[in-house]
């Protein structure tokens, strides 16, 4: 592995800089310093959220209070849209696993509430920050819940938090770690960090996230824990090339 020297680290920060808006980088391999180079600590989460969710369901599994094999019945939640399919689906009771894959792999916000739902916001917030001890990660609303946004809720994450999410999921059962990867691994959105690195070549463990002007991906490979949050973005264009010229250090 090419190690990241501090011409290219220079490099990083003036691209990161020159799309005025707020930024959190990370980079972590083997042989060398983690970097983390930021201008912010508090990030709306847009779909980054659910990789918190995804671990207090395992944390509560593991207690005894959900089962990942018990139904879902998709129409006991209204019926929200944007990212994912799951509210076109003919069959309309799944097992809860397939509902976590759909929240992770296709950021489907239907699945997300109804993950919420079954737990209840209140305790499930309690887990992220009190037992998962990411406790700047703040989940305050539904996904798609317009009303609760207008009335000031909203859910955030932090850099540090993002950082903690590696060895939360490394630390997993190895069954859930498994689960995990297979549901992070086939992530549909490869418009971010993944964008400039040759199809099939790398497994990318990852989630994104994208609501206006916020554009996050955060994830790892076998050699690399890597990870931008970014808001208040004034150019997706060239956002999209900031994150597709760093994603290429996965690759280095």
């Amino acid at each position: 592995m090419t190690k990241i020297n501090e011409k290219s680290i220079q490099h990083a920060k003036n691209a990161l800089d020159s799309l005025g808006c707020d930024y959190a980088f990370y980079y972590a391999a083997p042989g060398q310093d983690a970097l983390l180079i930021k201008n912010c600590d508090r990030f709306l989460s847009a779909s980054i959220i659910k990789v918190p969710i995804l671990l207090a369901w395992f944390y509560l599994e593991q207690k005894g209070q959900v089962n990942r094999a018990e139904y879902c019945n998709l129409d006991s939640e209204p019926q929200v849209q944007g990212a994912g399919f799951s509210w076109l689906l003919r069959g309309r009771m799944l097992p809860y696993q397939d509902i976590l894959l759909m929240m992770i792999a296709l950021s489907d916000n239907l699945c997300t509430n109804l993950v919420i739902e079954r737990i209840g916001l209140n305790r499930l917030a309690s887990v992220i920050q009190n037992d998962l001890g990411l406790s700047g990660t703040e989940l305050q609303r539904k996904l798609m819940d317009y009303e609760a946004r207008q009335r000031g809720l909203d859910n955030w994450i932090t850099p540090g938090d993002c950082v903690r999410l590696y060895d939360l999921i490394e630390n997993l059962p190895a069954a859930d770690r498994q689960l995990a990867e297979e549901m992070l691994s086939v992530n549909q959105d490869d418009l971010l960090l993944r964008r400039n690195i040759p199809r099939d070549t790398i497994d990318f463990y990852h989630k994104t996230g994208s609501i206006s002007q916020v554009l996050h991906d955060w994830g790892y490979t076998r050699k690399a824990r890597l990870f931008l949050l970014t808001q208040n973005v004034k150019s997706e264009p060239a956002a999209f090339e900031v994150f597709g010229r760093l994603g290429e250090w996965m690759a280095a």
